[in-house]
């Protein structure tokens, strides 16, 4: 008896549709055709056993299973409750009229009891799209799928669970959730507030010039001085996601298999790998390729502490994710594109003892070893990067005064405000949304100066020795000054304390 179930595959954040025929005939053997790799060829083990202690049996019959197309790559374990429906269907140990109406996906154990698959989102999505009525999948990935609307997720703890309800035996409700009160629940309380930092009013200021603008920024100071604790409240103050980047967001950590009995992603993710971390794991790749930090810190943040101690090789990977908000792999047969819209926050110690230019300081480097350390950071790189701003110390008075500091809520009610201006200035803008994403065109239109502001930058200009990118970079920031002041033109003002923020550009920064 010939029997089609249907499954999914997925590449980069997309999936297909897979159709698994199975065929018993006449004969001994189990053959598996259609390019699957070593996890679903082991499958049969642990479908026959599962079915031994379910009360059921493997066919000792020929048995052929097609997984079509069959010239697409499978892989993965999550094809096997697939493959035990079609075979339980096809030896007629079951009877399942509307099996065709349903997407069946889950790894089993030996005890029958289904474990959690990567890509689930991507899948409900293309069952949808495609018209299935219903989709089963583990419990443990039915929130995120359930996100689906106009589908019936059912999460399953066993494979008799499945049996049962395509034999009408079962009574497994579809789970559904409530998509917009999921989204904006708990968005008030950020676990990492500003309000906890004391001092800094300088470095809060850029870093809400960052928010608001969506630009890259770098922060330089010695060691204590509050770098990766500024860097940690960032999300708290960034615009909420809206639905549209929720779940774009929400897709690349399916794939990735990183969302533990979530629905909907309502917090904008912060990243922050190590700085052992090698190309692939940062851009993604691999064998069978999977997002890398970059793509899993779409819509947030993605915070380089250290940056110096980076591999070069792996820092230069990242200038052209950095430009194209995407990045894609290219492997012989197919290629892949995971988004990478992300926020770069990166920190760094002025020198390798950390203490540059510190007359308390016993550790002094010599202009050799600074060089050396520097070095390791490409001017194209920092061309890249915004914003630079020098990170000092903060004062005992500071650190022991008992007044409390503005909170995240109120500062990100300027930086909403901010956005909603760039938002209705490239409204007619398909990938255009906030002021880091113009190009030189628009910043031509939107960044028009007077003869004061000109001026004032082109005695900048020259004195710093800045790039023609620097030159766009200044433009873009004043754009955003300009904008957290409600400002319809950009002004000498908004210029000039863009410039303070080039810091690294700066002659005899080195001393």
């Amino acid at each position: 008896m010939l029997v089609k179930v249907f499954g999914s595959a997925v590449f980069g954040v997309e999936a297909t549709t897979i159709t698994v025929e199975v065929n018993i005939d006449k004969g001994i053997g189990y053959h598996l055709v259609g390019l699957p790799d070593n996890a679903i060829k082991e499958s049969s083990y642990r479908i026959a056993a599962a079915l031994k202690n379910n009360g059921y049996s493997m066919p000792g019959k020929k048995i052929t299973i097609n997984m079509a197309p069959a010239d697409l790559r499978k892989e993965g374990s999550a094809y096997d409750l697939t493959l035990t429906i079609g075979i339980l269907v096809a030896s007629q140990q079951i009877e399942a009229k509307d099996i065709d109406k349903y997407v069946i996906m889950g790894e089993l154990s030996l005890d029958g009891s289904l474990q959690p698959i990567r890509g689930a989102l991507p899948i409900a999505i293309k069952a949808k799209e495609e018209g299935f009525k219903g989709f089963f999948l583990p419990k443990q990935n039915v929130k995120e799928a359930a996100i689906v609307a106009g589908l019936d997720v059912y999460g399953v703890e066993n494979v008799q669970e499945v049996i049962d309800f395509l034999e009408g035996k079962g009574n497994l409700e579809p789970t559904t959730i409530d998509t917009r009160a999921e989204f904006y629940k708990d968005l008030d309380f950020p676990e990492f507030d500003f309000s906890d930092v004391k001092g800094q009013e300088s470095i809060k200021r850029c870093m809400e010039i960052a928010a608001a603008g969506g630009h890259n920024i770098i922060l330089i100071g010695p060691p204590g001085a509050g770098k990766t604790m500024l860097a940690k409240r960032l999300p708290s103050i960034l615009p909420p996601m809206t639905l549209r980047e929720a779940l774009e967001t929400t897709k690349i950590h399916s794939v990735a298999g990183k969302l533990k009995e979530v629905g909907l992603m309502n917090q904008r993710p912060f990243r922050s790998p190590h700085h052992t971390i090698s190309n692939v794991a940062l851009v993604g790749g691999g064998s069978y390729p999977q997002p890398g930090e970059i793509s899993m810190a779409h819509n947030g943040v993605l915070f380089l502490d250290e940056l110096p101690e980076f591999k070069r090789d792996v820092l230069e990977v990242m200038r052209q994710p950095l430009e194209d908000r995407e990045v894609t792999i290219s492997r012989a047969k197919f290629t892949v594109t995971y988004p990478s819209s992300f926020m770069l926050v990166a920190s760094m110690n002025p020198s390798p003892s950390g203490f540059f230019n510190d007359p308390d300081s016993p550790q002094t480097s010599s202009p050799h070893e600074m060089q050396r350390y520097l070095s390791k950071i490409s001017g194209p790189l920092l061309d890249r990067i915004d914003i630079h701003i020098e990170v000092t110390p903060v004062p005992f008075e500071k650190l022991s005064d008992d007044q409390k500091a503005e909170s995240s809520v109120d500062i990100r009610k300027r930086v909403t405000a901010a956005r909603e201006l760039q938002s209705a200035r490239f409204e007619h803008m398909e990938n255009i949304h906030y002021n880091a994403q113009m190009n030189t065109k628009h910043i031509r239109e939107y960044c028009a100066l007077d003869d004061v502001s000109k001026q004032l930058l082109k005695t900048a200009m020259e004195r710093l020795n800045l790039s023609a990118r620097a030159y766009d970079r200044i433009l873009k920031v004043a754009r955003t000054i300009a904008d957290l002041d409600a400002a319809p033109t950009v002004v000498s003002s908004h210029i000039a304390e863009a410039i303070q923020y080039r810091s690294l550009d700066r002659d005899g920064w080195l001393g």
